[in-house]
């Protein structure tokens, strides 16, 4: 069933496996990307997949939209490195 927020209810386990899996791997990008003491890897990778997801939504917020997968993961590592970036300021900050 799929309703116009864009998402599709019916997606299968295989879909998901793969959306953490890429997700992982732009968080591990945007950690590297964005130096200096961090959390460490398994952090930046769980704050990249949520930045992840916000790169691909705050592009739809703006109206920029795709069909191709590679423009697809460029949104999902801006939104990581920023959420990434953003985290490590704001504990660079708490020190």
């Amino acid at each position: 069933m799929t309703y116009n927020t864009g998402y599709d209810i019916g997606y299968g386990i295989g879909h998901w496996v793969a959306f953490l899996f890429i997700g992982m791997v732009i968080g591990w990008l945007a950690g590297i990307i964005i130096r200096g003491r961090g959390f460490g890897i398994i952090a930046d990778i769980l704050i990249g997949i949520v930045g992840s997801m916000l790169g691909g939504w705050m592009a739809r917020m703006v109206g920029l939209t795709t069909n191709s997968a590679i423009v697809a993961y460029l949104f999902a590592l801006i939104g990581a490195v920023v959420l990434v970036g953003l985290t490590r300021f704001v504990k660079r900050l708490d020190v």
